[in-house]
């Protein structure tokens, strides 16, 4: 998806060091005298495909709504099972806080972001920083996320059909080691039993989305939990999550409603964003 700058944004690619097969494609420039928020996404691809690439989407949109953007490339099952993406975004994590004031400004609020698989990931991102105590997050940002490995859902069935197989439960199957691991709430967000203490959450999600309804069960759930929380479901049309992940040929119709709730969320923030430590 191209981005609204009159003029192509910067970017950058980078190595996570002492994670030589971490790669970060990092987008936007800090401002001269000032900061933006800067954001750790997460790509699609149901856990087992997608590249930086496929998740330029989310990143143009995230950029275009004021933010530096840092796309991981993280390791994909059924190579990489739970939980070393997870592991391998917590060490990036931790060392995009160091570099914020070089990649966004002095002192610029990080947050964590992903669509798809990538929101499964951002949501346990969030709950790792909170169990280790750092680093500080300003928010989370889900877009459609694979949260609830049941694949039961109302919204889920709409859009399969009388498909019982699916590339959701293909993924979650590759991702998990066993059994076990839906129980545990950094593999499956969706069904953690504690909430409290998280970041700010924009969760985005479309009418025609087959992710709609464990999307906006977990932003309730963060609701009880006392988390600020805003959740949105985008018009009919948008294709999500696959349109998330084609070749950028066009903007799709929900382009500038996404931006606009992406721009809402970081500004909203931006006062209560976590002091440096």
């Amino acid at each position: 998806m191209p981005s609204t700058a009159t003029s192509p944004l910067p970017v950058q690619t980078l190595s996570v060091p002492g994670q030589a097969a971490l790669t970060l494609r990092v987008l936007g420039r800090k401002p001269r005298g000032g900061a933006l928020p800067l954001v750790l996404h997460f790509h699609g691809g149901a856990f087992v495909s997608g590249d930086l690439d496929s998740g330029a989407c989310l990143a143009e949109l995230l950029s275009g709504s004021g933010a530096v953007v840092a796309s991981l490339a993280y390791p994909l099952a059924p190579e990489h099972r739970f939980p070393e993406a997870l592991e391998a975004g917590y060490a990036t994590l931790e060392w995009l806080y160091t570099q914020r004031s070089r990649l966004a400004g002095k002192d610029a609020p990080l947050y964590v972001a992903g669509e798809e698989a990538g929101g499964n990931l951002a949501a346990a991102m969030a709950l790792m920083a909170r169990d280790r105590a750092h680093p500080p997050l300003a928010g989370q940002i889900l877009v459609a996320p694979m949260l609830d490995p049941c694949n039961a859902t109302a919204s889920l069935r709409e859009s399969l059909g009388d498909c019982v197989e699916c590339k959701y439960a293909d993924g979650w199957k590759q991702y998990l080691r066993g059994p076990m691991d839906a129980e545990h709430p950094y593999a499956v967000p969706g069904l953690a039993q504690r909430l409290a203490g998280l970041p700010p959450a924009l969760v985005l999600t479309g009418a025609d989305d087959p992710m709609r309804d464990e999307a906006l069960a977990y932003a309730e759930r963060l609701r009880g939990a006392g988390i600020a929380v805003q959740s949105r479901v985008l018009g009919a049309g948008t294709g999500w999550p696959d349109s998330l992940a084609e070749p950028l040929t066009g903007e799709c119709p929900c382009a500038n409603e996404a931006r606009e709730h992406l721009r809402a969320f970081f500004q909203a923030n931006l006062a209560a964003a976590p002091p440096p430590s």
